[in-house]
């Protein structure tokens, strides 16, 4: 196998799996600010151009991050990321489905019109500006909303999961383009801490 990374928050959540798992693949990487993701023989592998891509040994192609973050739990199972029975894997899947839908989307869109739009705006249609800037309204209102409901270490209680890792790099991104954590979201603050003092943060 081999891994096409970049840049962003996507493929470090893949590098972040890996790391918990102990993983190591030959990487390849696209240069995403480039457009070497949208051209060639990547977009060939790739249809919709995203990244990060896993290239298995018979030349398929995974693509999207919590589709190979769940072939990489099948092939190598501990440590458990989405969970070791069907109950903690339901409960994982449902947080990652919150988080990308309600948090991810629009935070990551909201970027898109607004800071990322000289880079995206000639590759894809991207909403307008005042729209971009109501999703990251929405993705900070999402947050907080998200910050309530959450008491114990992690999102899945004392179990770390792939809802962490989904979660901390967007956070982590979102930081760094103008959406830092929402000043109320005190647990967050608090968890996004302990996850970042994990080794595979650094991945």
């Amino acid at each position: 196998m081999r891994l096409y990374d970049s840049i962003g928050p996507n493929p470090h959540v893949v590098r972040m799996v890996m790391a918990e798992k102990g993983l190591t693949l030959p990487t390849v990487t696209v240069d995403i600010m480039a457009g070497d993701n949208r051209s060639g023989d990547y977009i060939k592998k790739v249809p919709a151009g995203g990244t990060p891509a896993l290239e298995l040994d018979d030349g398929r192609v995974i693509s999207e991050i919590t589709v190979i973050a769940e072939y990489l739990e099948e092939r190598h199972p501990t440590p458990a990321l989405i969970g070791t029975t069907p109950e903690q894997r339901a409960e994982t899947r449902k947080w990652v489905r919150i988080i990308d839908l309600g948090y991810c989307e629009p935070m990551a869109n909201g970027f898109r019109a607004t800071e990322g739009r000289p880079m995206f705006e000639p590759r894809f249609p991207v909403v307008s500006v005042a729209a971009g800037q109501e999703l990251k309204a929405i993705a900070a209102k999402k947050l907080v909303w998200l910050d309530g409901l959450m008491s114990d270490d992690y999102v899945c209680g004392d179990r770390f999961s792939l809802a962490d890792i989904l979660l901390f790099c967007f956070v982590q991104f979102g930081a760094q383009v103008g959406q830092p954590l929402p000043a109320e979201a005190k647990w967050l603050a608090a968890w996004r801490d302990r996850v970042a003092a994990r080794a595979s943060a650094a991945a």
